[in-house]
């Protein structure tokens, strides 16, 4: 018996992957779109339709959330106090996830963000797990990374967007001034 689980998607072709390996696992995966740490509003637009775009070429069910908001992640990035930057934004986006999979019923959830190697795995999964006890829903931890260059050359055939940061204005920051890198996210 395949399992309903709700895929955080924090875009198109960081999906790719874990959503085929969570098939070919047994997995019933329905993406979710909630990413409002991406900025500016050009870039999560384009991050929002990509996914849009290839969710409905490829029949895969979603649940999009096209807010954008800009005040309220700005706030939690500077009210963060001693947590590192990513863990705040980790944290938000998985715990809406874990909320809204209790909501529709779902039986776990899990986030592509783990398909990347840039990403900080140990802060993607205790923010998880968090979320997991928070909302009493599983939480299914993957390190997808083996996939992310796969992932990103069937993006490039399927002529999806390609961004070239993580999505926060830090990270955009962080790639035109790669020094700043170690004093942005302690």
């Amino acid at each position: 018996m395949s399992k309903k689980i709700l895929l955080h998607a924090c875009c198109a072709p960081c999906l790719l992957f874990p959503f085929r390996s969570l098939v070919e696992s047994g997995y019933e995966p329905v993406v979710y779109f909630y990413n409002p740490n991406i900025m500016p509003y050009r870039e999560f637009r384009k991050r929002l339709s990509s996914v849009k775009e290839y969710c409905g070429s490829h029949v895969i069910p979603m649940i999009l959330d096209e807010q954008y908001s800009l005040e309220r992640m700005l706030r939690l990035y500077l009210d963060r106090g001693n947590s590192p930057r990513c863990l705040v934004c980790y944290k938000e986006r998985l715990h809406k996830t874990a909320a809204l999979a209790v909501e529709k019923g779902f039986d776990a959830f899990t986030t592509t963000l783990s398909v990347s190697p840039y990403q900080n795995h140990n802060l993607i999964r205790e923010a998880g797990e968090n979320a997991s006890r928070a909302f009493n829903v599983p939480f299914l931890y993957q390190d997808w990374t083996s996939g992310f260059k796969i992932a990103h050359e069937e993006a490039k055939r399927e002529n999806l967007y390609l961004q070239s940061y993580c999505g926060c204005i830090f990270s955009e920051e962080e790639r035109y001034r790669p020094s700043v890198r170690k004093r942005m996210n302690k």
